[in-house]
């Protein structure tokens, strides 16, 4: 694996190889952590990360993992640059391309980061776009191999929108590793047919599987991974709330669902997830359809089967390699 120099912006553009050396290097760092092993393997270079769209688990991971590499951390919100406004996006990249070593992007249309990395010269990170979510699937991967070992012909069922980023970029990740992917949603929720037809062809040299099915109990059957996202991504208008609780709530992950696919399954979520009244606008949806959670039930994700706090320790492990393989 030899990533120095190169950006990190979606799965397609990297080799099933690079993708495991990335898992591996992830393992290492992650293990040298727990045993209290400094790894400052980028001392004295600075990044920064340019976050559109508001996260935890990304700017934290991205911070503390940046601190851990041993450089400088710069965070502009929505709010702290003149880009898009009244700078374009190429005179910005080359900008922050003079003053950082890495540019971390978290926004709105890929061909953001696409232009930010073709402008400033220096590597640049998707920490999410409308289209992809590359960091969240390595985070999900070493997830995977922690408790199951290899990817290799594992089966993931993902439940709901399949169209975003999340449904896109697990079907990429799995083509690429191997294994069986599986969309449950209604058949206009299914993902592009392009990336499908892409998918495809790489699953014809990797020996992945790729189902799209919108009846699902039969389908669940052996899965490894029940993976499942919140209904309505962060931008959209509240407008649509309606249309997705109505077409989605039937993909809701129940224990029913856990148990049709088998003691050995695990339920996934990239977070934060609708489970409970404990936020707003889980409050919110209440009050206006009487619905206690939305894509997932709080008897899953609070079960000894539920894996997602081992996901989100997981972003920090993994986007610090991706960090420490780009910068070299």
């Amino acid at each position: 694996m030899n990533l120095k120099g190169k950006s990190f912006l979606k799965l397609l553009d990297l080799t099933p190889e690079e993708i495991t050396g990335l898992l591996e290097l992830a393992a290492k760092l992650k293990a040298e952590k727990k045993a209290g092993v400094s790894h400052r393997l980028c001392e004295g270079k600075n990044i920064v990360l340019l976050f559109a769209k508001d996260s935890t688990r990304t700017r934290c991971s991205f911070e503390v993992a940046g601190h851990d590499l041993g450089m400088g951390v710069t965070y502009i919100g929505s709010s702290g640059s003149q880009m898009g406004k009244k700078e374009s996006i190429a005179d910005t990249a080359r900008v922050l391309g003079r003053m950082f070593d890495g540019i971390e992007y978290r926004g709105f249309e890929q061909t953001i980061v696409e232009d930010l990395a073709k402008y400033s010269g220096v590597p640049v990170w998707n920490g999410l776009t409308n289209e992809f979510h590359p960091t969240q699937i390595l985070a999900d991967f070493l997830t995977i191999q922690e408790h199951f070992g290899d990817l290799k012909g594992k089966k993931l069922v993902y439940m709901g929108d399949a169209r975003y980023n999340m449904g896109n970029s697990l079907m990429v990740g799995c083509t690429k590793m191997g294994m069986h992917f599986v969309a449950c949603a209604p058949e206009d929720y299914f993902p592009n047919p392009e990336l499908v037809s892409t998918c495809k062809e790489i699953a014809a040299q990797t020996g992945a599987t790729i189902e799209l099915i919108s009846v699902f109990f039969f389908y669940v059957k052996d899965s490894y991974v029940i993976y499942t996202d919140v209904w309505v991504s962060m931008g959209e208008p509240d407008s649509v709330w309606q249309e997705r609780i109505e077409a989605l709530s039937p993909y809701r992950v129940t224990m029913e669902l856990m148990n049709a696919a088998g003691d050995q399954c695990r339920f996934m979520h990239c977070l934060p997830a609708f489970h409970d009244l404990n936020t707003t606008i889980g409050r919110e949806i209440y009050d206006k359809f009487g619905i206690d959670c939305m894509e997932v039930t709080d008897e899953v994700f609070e079960s000894d089967r539920s894996i997602v706090f081992d996901e989100a320790e997981n972003r920090m492990h993994t986007i610090k390699a991706v960090m420490a393989a780009t910068l070299g």
